[in-house]
């Protein structure tokens, strides 16, 4: 069958983990739509990927709206379409004063881009060299709102992050399935969790074993801990 129509199916996953997400209590979800590589992809398959995407605006950001999403977008918007670019921060626009959840949709993203583009504003804002930092970066990144990610799922068998959130995922647990995404549900989702909660974070230090912070526990200490991503 077409491409087109795995990337149609799709969506419906996507609609589908954003209300699992939310009703879990995850404050932050961030999917990656669209990457800076993709272009390379056929014509006809990027020309449908954009027409599918003024389509799931239209026909879902009202009702998730409704139920207290905040879109957002990031990525490079130089280099789109005049009808994307203005229906991606239309979307923004009119989700600004939802907090249930902040659904990031990552298009023309890449995560060198992301860094590039960070230093390029810092140095233009004045940064001098001397007091450029890991926290002073972060400032600059397009996702500078948002938490770094807990857990970063990827889905259809592929083992990379695909230029996928370099900076934000440095200590980011990653979650890797064969589940191809158009059938990614809920309970995908709910198994992802459950691998996360049964690892250690330990950031670079010792827990208590002497070997790790110890596990994270279950969801609920997870979501109360910090908000989740």
């Amino acid at each position: 069958m077409p491409r087109i129509l795995g990337h149609k199916a799709g969506v419906d996953s996507l609609v589908e983990v954003i209300r699992s997400a939310s009703s879990r209590g995850i404050g932050f979800l961030t999917v990656f739509a669209f990457s800076s590589e993709n272009w390379k992809r056929p014509e006809e398959e990027v020309s449908g990927l954009m027409g599918l995407l003024l389509v799931a605006l239209s026909k879902h950001l009202g009702k998730l709206k409704e139920e207290g999403v905040r879109f957002r977008v990031a990525g490079d918007l130089t280099t789109v379409s005049e009808n994307v670019r203005s229906a991606l921060l239309e979307a923004e626009a009119a989700s600004v004063d939802n907090d249930k959840l902040v659904l990031t949709v990552a298009f023309n993203y890449g995560g060198r881009w992301d860094i590039v583009q960070a230093c390029q504003r810092a140095l233009a804002a004045g940064v001098a060299p001397d007091a450029l930092d890991e926290a002073t970066l972060s400032r600059f990144m397009t996702m500078s709102y948002a938490p770094d990610p807990d857990l970063v799922i990827r889905t259809g068998g592929e083992v990379r992050l695909s230029n996928f959130l370099l900076w934000q995922s440095a200590y980011s647990e990653l979650y890797f399935t064969d589940c191809l995404w158009p059938d990614f549900d809920g309970v995908e989702l709910d198994r992802a969790i459950e691998s996360y909660a049964e690892r250690e974070r330990r950031f670079g230090d010792v827990g208590a074993s002497g070997e790790g912070e110890g596990a994270v526990g279950g969801l609920d200490d997870v979501l109360a801990e910090r908000e989740g991503h």
